[in-house]
C-alpha cells in the first residue's frame, strides 16, 4: 500500500476565533482562548506524524488595528501561552521560533519570547514558528533593506541581487518553503502572511472556525494535499517521468 505524501512545512492562518465566541454568546477573548487549545491539537498531530516545520499566523502587523483591548489582552494570552507551553515543549522536543517584529511588544513579551526560544533552541523534533507581528510585505521589505546596504557599502554589486540573495534574507530562509497552507474561517486570501515564501505552496481553504479545527480537520488537508500533483512549472507528464521534483529556491 503506497503511503500519501506528507508536507514537510505547513504554514496556518488561525481564523474565526471571534466569529467561534460570538455564536456562543462569549466575549471574543473566550475564542481566543479556544484557539490555543486547537493550536496544542495540531502541533500534537504534526509531532507524531513527523511534520518537520509547522508556521502559524498568531498575530499580523495589521492586528494593531483591533479595539485596545482586544489587543492587550491578545497580549496577555501571548505571554501566558508562552509561559504554559515551555514544559510541554521541551518535553515533546518542540523547537519554538518566532518571526515578526517584535521591538513593538513590551517588555515582558519580548523576555518571555527571548527564554522560550532558549529553552527549545537545542531541540530536534517539529519547528514551531509563530509570526506574531509579522506582514510578508515587511518580510520582503527587510530583505530589500539589507540588500541594498551591503550594495552600498560595495559588498554586492547590483547583479547579485537575485531572488535567491533576497530569499536568504526573509524569514524562515533556512527553513523549507510551506508545503501546505491552510486557512480556517472560511476567508480565501492569505492576508499579508509569508508572501514570498507561499509561491508554490498548495492551498486548503475550511469553513471550520478555528477554535473548532480538530484531528479530522487535519486529517481532510492532509489528504486534500495526498491528492495534489506538484508541477512547480512542469507538466503532469514530467512530474509523472521525474524522481524528485523541487521548487523554485530550494
Amino acid at each position: 500500500m503506497e503511503i500519501p505524501p506528507l508536507p514537510r512545512h505547513i504554514a496556518i492562518i488561525m481564523d474565526g476565533n471571534g466569529r467561534w465566541a460570538k455564536k456562543r454568546g462569549l466575549p471574543r477573548i473566550a475564542g481566543h482562548r479556544a484557539g490555543v487549545e486547537a493550536v496544542r491539537r495540531t502541533v500534537r498531530e504534526c509531532t507524531s506524524r513527523g511534520i518537520e516545520v509547522l508556521t502559524l499566523f498568531a498575530f499580523s502587523s495589521e492586528n494593531w488595528r483591533r479595539p485596545k483591548a482586544e489587543v492587550r489582552l491578545l497580549m496577555e494570552l501571548f505571554v501566558s501561552a508562552l509561559q504554559q507551553e515551555i514544559r510541554r515543549m521541551r518535553e515533546n522536543n518542540v523547537q519554538l521560533r518566532v518571526i515578526g517584529d517584535r521591538t513593538a511588544f513590551n517588555e515582558k513579551l519580548q523576555r518571555c519570547i527571548a527564554e522560550a526560544e532558549a529553552t527549545t533552541r537545542e531541540n530536534t523534533g517539529l519547528t514551531l514558528v509563530i509570526a506574531a507581528n509579522y506582514g510578508g510585505q515587511w518580510d520582503i521589505t527587510r530583505a530589500a533593506r539589507a540588500l541594498s546596504r551591503k550594495v552600498a557599502a560595495g559588498a554586492m554589486s547590483p547583479e547579485s541581487v537575485t531572488a535567491e540573495a533576497l530569499r536568504a534574507e526573509m524569514c524562515l530562509s533556512d527553513l523549507p518553503e510551506p508545503d501546505l497552507f491552510i486557512r480556517s474561517g472560511g476567508e480565501q486570501r492569505i492576508s499579508n502572511f509569508l508572501l514570498w515564501q507561499l509561491a508554490y505552496t498548495e492551498m486548503y481553504f475550511t469553513e471550520c472556525l478555528w477554535p473548532d479545527f480538530d484531528e479530522n480537520e487535519f486529517r481532510e488537508a492532509l489528504g486534500s494535499y495526498a491528492r495534489r500533483q506538484r508541477r512547480f512549472g512542469r507538466t503532469g507528464d514530467q512530474v509523472d517521468s521525474a524522481d524528485e521534483v523541487l521548487p523554485v529556491g530550494i
